[in-house]
């Protein structure tokens, strides 16, 4: 048996091939959504994916506003920020973010399933969340991506 014709390929910025994948969140759960969205961002889908690399995809979303979330989710379920001085500690339901920022719902829910360092923090940037069908990026010609296709 020949050995080195096995070899494990590391992938790095200049080998990886990224693309722009867009996806409608229209009427889907948040935590579901977020959780494929993730896995996309990652670049988990992809046969070459290097754990300490960037090469998942840039996820564009758009119809946040319409995202649903289940059980009593919507009055139950807490954000906890911190001012910086001492006694601090806020906190806004589901729906008193959602009515402030539908953004910001979507957008917390997929950077807590994101790693919580450097790599985190730049695979992030490769999110893009819009209210409404009309987004920033049609120079980037986003394909079109059915989630209930990613396992």
């Amino acid at each position: 048996m020949n050995t080195l014709s096995y070899k494990t390929v590391s992938a790095n910025k200049a080998t990886v091939n990224k693309e722009w994948l867009l996806v409608d969140a229209e009427g889907e759960v948040l935590g579901r959504l977020a959780s494929k969205v993730a896995k996309l961002i990652r670049g988990k889908h992809k046969p070459n994916f290097t754990p300490h690399v960037d090469c998942g995809d840039n996820v564009v979303i758009i119809n946040a506003e319409k995202i649903k979330l289940t059980g009593n989710k919507w009055n139950d379920k807490t954000y906890v920020r911190h001012t910086g001085y001492p006694g601090g500690q806020r906190m806004l339901s589901a729906n008193e973010l959602f009515a402030k920022n539908p953004e910001r719902v979507v957008e917390k829910a997929v950077k807590g399933m994101l790693p919580k360092n450097k790599l985190g923090s730049a695979l992030f940037r490769n999110l893009y969340v819009y209210n409404g069908g009309d987004h920033g990026q049609d120079a980037q010609k986003p394909r079109t991506i059915n989630l209930n296709d990613i396992k």
